[in-house]
């Protein structure tokens, strides 16, 4: 493994700090990145693609705009991994799919313009579960990503390649995608932090949809201090994504933020069932120990319809990604069967069942199922109805407490392989995750702790909508307390 300079700082926080000073140039952290990534990433196969040339013209500009005395933006200089269903102009989007083979994109997602406006280095695209619809990172055409902790074991999913390129440190920041868990549950079982914030707090603009009304743009990074400065680039309104919020957006790590002295964290009952298992819940309840040293108060809280989050996640979610990938069709854009067909409907057949994944086709069947004729008031309209009983649960408890907390993930990392032929095991990776997704609320998982076979456990702390600010600051006095976060892969 390559030896990284000493001399140039670490986190995203520092770096743009450095750049914008003179202090580090931006092609010297770039190339940091780069060689990092060079070392590691085929074993642990995080990045489908490296923009090598691309980044290094920006890392160059970057620095020429520093040397003519431009005022760099508040990410300068920052190498960013994108998963890959996020689209950048000019560029390969795969979203993990044979279907999408060969597909450049005419234009480039919000977030990512964000990003890039704001100084960071956009250095490729990460690995991915099949359009978002996975817990592991198996279900990819690209083939799987490794935990950095043990390569013989999953990252976590879907977007288990930014989380991994965050725990190897190629990189210090990466964008993914949380439709019922996808940030939070890679960054538990990877040792990083991922935030989703409430659903429309970011543009989803140009992030390819899996279910529209859940999926979240949602940042990795190593400790609360960069979630923060990257959540405050990235949330905004944006004129051409409806469900984006016209909100103000706060400094969410004021220097002048109050501690959590007196703030009421829930502890449901619900969160801490059968099923969790016991190293987990040790670590997830040493860390609310923790946060009670610190000065918050521990509330026991009922939120009866927990139960019923997966099942109603799973309904809703496949009847959206039956009708989002409905324009896959090997016509406009993306593979097309080479056989030759009697009929359009025979081609488009042929199409999707060589182009889609087992999972993918499995979810889109679901969903076909939930929105057939007689079957939408039944199953669909009764699982939004399971929804609502779900949010209200939050608002319930939210008008007793500041914040939720519990596992992300009912377990540690397991072997690559061992539930890719049971489904529902693989489903229930999503329990403790999908709830903050039906309800809207933001989400965030912090590194809390490891089993005995060292492998990271995370913390789940869940907030009001719009109370990001809450989140990142309870997150940042926990690593204030602890050194979790700090912990690397030894690759």
């Amino acid at each position: 493994m390559s030896q990284r300079p000493q001399a140039l700082p670490e986190s995203a926080d520092e770096i743009a700090r450095a750049v914008s000073a003179g202090q580090a140039l931006a092609a010297d952290v770039l190339e940091r990145s780069l060689q990092r990534i060079a070392a590691l990433d085929g074993r642990v196969k995080a990045f489908v693609e490296v923009f090598h040339d691309a980044a290094r013209h920006s890392a160059q500009a970057l620095d020429a705009a520093r040397a003519g005395g431009a005022e760099l933006g508040p990410l300068a200089g920052v190498p960013v991994a994108i998963k890959d269903n996020f689209v950048m102009r000019d560029q390969r989007t795969s979203c993990g799919s044979a279907i999408l083979e060969g597909f450049v994109s005419p234009y480039t997602a919000s977030a990512v313009e964000r990003l890039v406006s704001a100084g960071a280095i956009i250095v490729g695209r990460t690995n991915m579960d099949e359009f978002a619809m996975g817990s592991s990172t198996e279900h990819s055409c690209h083939g799987p990503t490794h935990n950095p902790f043990d390569l013989q074991r999953i990252p976590g999913g879907s977007s288990g390649g930014s989380a991994a390129a965050v725990a190897a440190r190629m990189v210090p920041l990466a964008l993914g995608s949380d439709t019922g868990g996808s940030v939070r549950q890679p960054a538990a079982l990877c040792g990083v932090s991922g935030l989703k914030p409430t659903y429309g707090r970011i543009s989803r603009f140009g992030l390819v949809a899996f279910a529209s009304s859940l999926d979240t743009v949602s940042p990795f990074a190593c400790d609360a201090t960069d979630l923060a400065l990257c959540l405050r680039v990235l949330a905004g309104v944006d004129t051409r994504d409806a469900t984006s919020i016209n909100a103000p957006v706060p400094d969410y790590l004021a220097a002048d933020a109050p501690g959590i002295e007196g703030l009421r964290i829930g502890v449901p009952t619900e969160y801490f069932a059968d099923g969790l298992d016991p190293e987990v819940e040790a670590r997830t309840r040493e860390a609310l120990a923790i946060l009670e040293i610190q000065g918050a108060t521990l509330v026991e809280l009922a939120m009866p319809h927990t139960r019923f989050a997966i099942p109603t996640y799973y309904l809703i979610a496949t009847a959206e990604a039956s009708s989002n990938l409905a324009r896959y069709d090997g016509i406009r854009y993306g593979r097309r069967a080479e056989h030759p067909a009697d009929d359009l409907n025979e081609m488009y057949t042929a199409t999707r069942h060589e182009g889609f994944g087992a999972e993918v086709q499995r979810r889109i069947l679901l969903g076909s199922f939930c929105l057939r004729q007689g079957y939408v008031e039944e199953w669909y309209q009764k699982a939004q109805k399971v929804r609502t009983l779900i949010r209200r649960d939050f608002d319930a408890a939210f008008s007793q407490v500041d914040l939720i907390a519990s596992a992300t993930s009912p377990g540690a990392a397991f072997s690559l392989g061992e539930k890719l032929d049971d489904p529902l095991a693989m489903y229930m990776n999503d329990i403790l995750t999908t709830p903050a997704n039906l309800a809207g609320v933001p989400g965030l998982s912090i590194p809390c702790g490891f089993t005995d076979e060292d492998l990271p456990v995370g913390l789940q702390l869940m907030g009001q909508a719009l109370d990001e600010a809450t989140l990142l600051r309870t997150a940042a006095v926990f690593q204030e307390a602890t050194d979790y976060h700090r912990r690397e892969p030894v690759l």
